[in-house]
């Protein structure tokens, strides 16, 4: 009987380690994951008991704040603040569903407005700011130029590769890639969603996962190295920029503009001004010489 025992314990264990050892969250390494049940793994973001689904994006909202959670624990020289006040990395406030609140403020006070995307689309100001709605990201741009080559890759080529992988690596669906362009070595890639069913991944957490693996510092949990092949050929991706268009123009006021045209129109007057000065002395001048000559010539 106790051998017995000992074959069904061993045989559980062998079972359970896999398990356990399968307890990651694929789609975000700052996940953290605890086996809750026979084959059920739960696993919400580092810091906080905020939820996430593994088996697709997590969005950007989550994922910058999971960063920063992480960037402070591996305690860098950068002071936090100085990341927190900057258009890129900083830590921002979520809402339940993942996405950016419309206005982000910094621990200083000083708040903005966001698109979906979390890019800042207004001038700072203070917590008397109001963002009215979050204004949704409709296209987003994408450009990347590649190592040189002897010969350029074939445009059908190169569409089906970077299709595929928008749609198997950053569950894309295709009809949201609007185009892709190819003037060697830049490739120029366009992404429109207007509105988007629940189940579909956002474009703009699709560019954020693309320029983290561009940048060897991917979501992923595997940390691999992003790898595209072109018809049997490597992409080399060697700059990358993104662009963000939004469904409303951005609202920055006019207040830089107009001090930044006092200043030109300050500087135009002084010139003026000063011009007018030296050709009113210069006149002055030649008056002046002249009747000393008239005098001269007329007591001779």
């Amino acid at each position: 009987m106790e051998p017995l025992f000992g074959v069904v314990l061993a045989l559980i264990l062998a079972v359970a380690s896999p398990a356990n050892d399968s307890c990651t969250c694929a789609t975000n390494k700052w996940a953290v994951c605890a086996q809750d049940g026979p084959g059920n793994c739960t696993c919400r973001l580092a810091g906080s008991d905020h939820p996430v689904d593994c088996s697709t994006l997590t969005s950007k909202c989550l994922l910058m704040k999971a960063q920063i959670i992480s960037l402070k624990e591996k305690r860098l020289w950068r002071p936090p603040r100085s990341m927190l006040d900057s258009d890129g990395l900083y830590n921002p406030d979520c809402e339940d569903s993942g996405v950016f609140k419309a206005r982000q403020c910094n621990q200083s006070s000083t708040c903005w407005c966001v698109n979906t995307a979390g890019v800042r689309r207004t001038e700072k100001g203070d917590r008397s700011l109001s963002c009215s709605e979050l204004v949704r990201t409709r296209w987003i741009y994408i450009e990347l130029t590649h190592k040189r080559r002897a010969n350029p890759f074939r445009v059908p080529d190169l569409t089906k590769a970077l299709t595929q992988l928008f749609e198997s690596r950053y569950k894309l669906n295709p009809k949201y890639i609007a185009a892709i362009k190819y003037d060697p070595p830049l490739i120029q890639i366009r992404l429109h969603q207007n509105k988007r069913p629940r189940w579909d991944v956002d474009i703009a957490d699709v560019a954020y996962y693309f320029e983290k693996d561009v940048n060897n510092d991917s979501v992923f949990h595997s940390n691999s190295k992003l790898s595209v092949s072109v018809n049997g050929d490597t992409l080399a991706i060697e700059k990358l920029w993104i662009y963000y268009v939004d469904e409303k123009a951005p609202e920055f006021c006019m207040r830089q503009l107009a001090a930044g045209i006092s200043a030109v129109v300050t500087v135009v007057l002084l010139t003026a001004g000063i011009g007018i000065a030296v050709l009113l002395i210069l006149r002055w001048l030649r008056t002046r010489t002249y009747k000393k000559f008239e005098c001269k010539e007329m007591r001779e």
